[in-house]
């Protein structure tokens, strides 16, 4: 199945390996699989946890701003697609 973009990374809190993603074309669930792309990233992930504003979520629809917690370094502007 083709990948569906669903947001781009706008920061990411190394402190915490948390990114910031900003869902521009689809919703997200909790136990999906993503796949982050950019210049120097590239890696797969399902979602463990996801943050709406500092409060847990299961799931969040387009048009919101998430933080998931990343097995990887990410960079602002890296795609995030969904399978």
């Amino acid at each position: 199945m083709a990948e569906k973009k669903i947001g781009t990374v706008f920061s990411y809190y190394a402190n915490i390996g948390v990114a910031a993603i900003q869902l521009t074309d689809g919703s997200l669930k909790s136990g999906e699989m993503i796949h982050i792309k950019g210049t120097t990233t590239d890696f797969t992930q399902t979602v463990d946890s996801m943050q709406v504003e500092h409060k847990e979520v299961k799931e969040a629809k387009k048009g919101s701003s998430v933080g998931i917690k990343v097995v990887d370094r990410v960079r602002p502007n890296d795609e995030v697609f969904k399978e």
